[in-house]
């Protein structure tokens, strides 16, 4: 553990850690409870990130059919995660530097809560889909800030607090998978109270966030445009200001960006629609979402255990090629025995889907600075964002027009192809700056 503790920092440190910076103002116990209600609001607000789109997933059948959904929409439906994330994701820089990375999230926190609160009870398929875009605009730009937030408060345990976020991400995910439909029938079966019950888990997300704020430090919204002596002065780490960076420049971030986009295409036509895919097969609901839930979590063990083995090589792409070839055996199992070998394709899918933890990670490790890595992560999820908005709606199309699952299945077998290909590339070992300097020269 300490070497991966060590491998860590030399990839990854560019500031003080917490307690340094407060041994240097003598504000060590207030940082110490701050550093502490963050790690508590990371871990909250990692499980409000997916609830929101896995809980409708387990319930699509039943939101279709109470809202009078053809399959065509439902498609629009599943794609409207991607949408809400390219486009209020790339928003997030911005506001982090007028507001500060903490109340961004605490207010994403909040927005969560409130569109999971209304959406059930909107009474139209354009008032759920307002609501779910409120709640995923949320979702959108906490997304974008975890990484900046990962690197702001731990600079030297990226590859450790990046494996915590994506492991509470993916217990919430699997999580609201597997329980959505066993409380909407102890809750009368009203599909309705299965999905607002959601909206209480984000409101309780709200609160560590909160106090952390009244620290002024914390809220520090660009350490990397003011001097050392400024964000030390304030309570933050210390950062140099660092120059404009033209993130288009760089050959990794595009290819990271890619390789998100493919990832989250594969990840939200899993979420959206593999729980039908197993009842059209003859599955029961409750079996399909648990068999959707054991998929989500896959990601709590592996979700911790590949960004640590990650910042411990130098370069990520045989981890990508390797949950690229699970990706692959999973969707052929899908193709050929839906049924039979349910519980083996929701495990290699399972496998497969950790590429979400990996891409995080890969953020934090191709920039040098935490303005860097804020713009990176804001290009690379929103232009993938962007990428995998066709994918859960083409899936829908397919599956309506061929009556089947065959051409969808088909799709999402090819679409992991080049996942692994620009995967590869993005997990060299080099840093956007470079890229960008080097680029401009």
């Amino acid at each position: 553990m300490m070497g991966g503790m060590a491998s860590e920092e030399t990839r990854t440190m560019t500031t003080p850690t917490q307690p340094e910076a407060s041994r240097k103002t003598g504000g060590a116990a207030p940082r110490t409870w701050a550093t502490r209600l963050v790690v508590i609001g990371i871990m909250l607000s990692a499980l409000n990130l997916r609830p929101a789109i896995t809980s409708l997933g387990a319930l699509l059948e039943e939101v279709r059919d109470g809202l009078g959904m053809s399959g065509s929409v439902a498609g629009l439906l599943t794609s409207v995660p991607s949408l809400c994330f390219a486009v209020f994701g790339v928003t997030a820089p911005r506001l982090a530097r007028r507001f500060g990375p903490a109340a961004v999230v605490c207010a994403g926190m909040a927005a969560i809560a409130v569109g999971l609160a209304v959406r059930p009870y909107a009474g139209s398929t354009g008032g759920f889909l307002a609501a779910s875009a409120l709640a995923l605009m949320g979702i959108a730009v906490s997304n974008v800030l975890m990484p900046v937030i990962v690197k702001h408060w731990f600079p030297d345990r990226v590859g450790s607090m990046t494996g915590l976020y994506s492991m509470f991400l993916a217990c919430g995910t699997s999580i609201a998978a597997a329980t959505t439909v066993p409380v909407t029938r102890a809750l009368g079966g009203d599909w309705q109270s299965g999905l607002v019950v959601w909206a209480v888990l984000a409101a309780a997300a709200v609160v560590p966030w909160l106090p952390v704020l009244r620290e002024r430090g914390t809220a520090d919204p660009a350490p990397s445009r003011r001097s050392a002596t400024a964000a030390s002065r304030h309570g933050g780490p210390a950062e140099e200001a660092a120059p404009a960076l033209r993130i288009t420049r760089s050959r990794t971030a595009w290819a990271l960006a890619a390789f998100f986009g493919l990832q989250a295409t594969a990840a939200y036509i899993t979420m959206g629609w593999m729980a039908q895919i197993f009842r059209d097969s003859g599955v029961s609901a409750g079996t399909a979402g648990v068999l959707l839930a054991v998929t989500m979590a896959m990601g709590v063990p592996l979700a911790f255990v590949i960004p640590r083995l990650a910042t411990r090589l130098p370069q990520q792409g045989p981890i990508v090629l390797a949950l690229g070839a699970c990706g692959l055996a999973g969707y052929a199992g899908l193709y050929f025995a839906p049924a039979a070998g349910a519980w083996a394709w929701a495990l290699l899918l399972g496998i497969s889907n950790c590429s979400f933890p990996l891409a995080l990670t890969m953020v934090g490790m191709r920039a040098k600075t935490g303005a860097g890595v804020a713009q990176l992560s804001a290009f690379a999820q929103s232009t993938g964002y962007l990428i995998s908005i066709p994918g859960p709606l083409l899936v829908g199309v397919l599956y309506q027009s061929s009556g089947g699952w065959g051409l969808p299945i088909a799709l999402m077998a090819a679409l992991m192809v080049p996942q692994m290909a620009v995967g590869f590339l993005a997990g060299r070992d080099r840093t956007v700056e470079d890229e960008a300097a080097a680029s401009a020269r």
